[in-house]
């Protein structure tokens, strides 16, 4: 008897995993058409590397995992920046930029828990509002430097953070 009951159990779990590989994959295909700065690819193995995307059954529950996810890699990348300031090994002009970048990480997590909030009192046009400022925020780092002709020391990090802003960015328009 307990043998059919674990049975049971791994094939409900089984099949919560299976839903969620489907949900994560037809989203990303919707997304990437949608976005052409979303590649299918990306899409799928960053939604799969976070472990509540796994057992996410609607694009709610995605989205919130995703921007879970967004929101750490926002705080990691302010943890770059910051190094970097501490480490004194770029110009003033740079260093400068640094700190626009820093203003623009944290607005750009204040910006993903108002979504957050949002998708929970399911005020979804709120939460679309919120998700497209942390998008721009996010974007609005490399674009400073671009305006003083300097070249960012964080371009990697900040290409992927706006590629992942973004999947929940497109995440936020289908809800």
């Amino acid at each position: 008897m307990k043998f059919v009951a674990l049975f049971v159990i791994f094939l409900l779990l089984l099949n919560s995993f299976s839903t969620a590989q489907t949900l994560i994959q037809n989203f990303c295909k919707k997304a990437a058409a949608k976005h052409r700065d979303i590649k299918y690819d990306f899409c799928v193995s960053s939604l799969q590397q976070d472990p509540q995307s796994k057992s996410a059954t609607n694009l709610t529950d995605l989205l919130i995992a995703s921007i879970k996810t967004d929101a750490l890699k926002t705080t990691n990348v302010v943890g770059i920046v910051n190094q970097i300031i501490k480490e004194k090994k770029y110009g003033k002009d740079i260093e400068s930029s640094l700190y626009a970048c820093l203003s623009c990480f944290y607005e750009a997590t204040d910006e993903l828990k108002l979504t957050v909030a949002s998708i929970k009192s399911h005020d979804y046009s709120d939460a679309n509002w919120h998700m497209s400022n942390a998008l721009y925020s996010s974007e609005d780092c490399d674009l400073d430097f671009k305006q003083r002709g300097l070249q960012s020391p964080i371009t990697n990090e900040t290409n992927v953070l706006y590629h992942k802003i973004l999947i929940s960015f497109a995440l936020t328009e289908m809800l």
